[in-house]
């Protein structure tokens, strides 16, 4: 097997056009990104350590790929049954909960690596 970089790089387009359809159609999507715009700049105006900077990219990623993976599954469920219906909810409302508790976590430790800079 072979190393194709014209397949390869046609592959990252595609993975950047999925991000920027979730970014265009996903208001928390959008307002993560101005989150993690805003911190990525309070760590270079902070100089935390580099194990607090990779923790803090990694929640940073963490909550991104975790509203794509939200936002995928609810346009899953859309397609297979576009009518409202309690189950497709409860499902949806999971999902959500999954971006919740990241965003949950994300601040908590986010507050703890910060403060101490404050």
């Amino acid at each position: 097997m072979t190393f194709n970089l014209k397949k390869f790089i046609r592959s990252l387009g595609f993975a950047f056009c999925g991000i920027k359809v979730i970014a265009k159609e996903e208001q928390n999507f959008r307002i993560q990104i101005v989150i993690a715009i805003l911190v990525t700049i309070a760590i270079f105006y902070f100089k935390i350590s580099i194990i607090e900077t990779i923790v803090v990219f990694t929640l940073i990623f963490l909550v991104l790929m975790a509203e794509l993976i939200n936002s995928l599954f609810e346009r899953i469920l859309d397609l297979i049954h576009p009518l409202p219906e309690n189950k497709v909810k409860k499902i949806k409302d999971m999902s959500s909960g999954i971006v919740f508790l990241c965003c949950l976590i994300s601040t908590i430790i986010g507050i703890l690596i910060f403060f101490p800079y404050l």
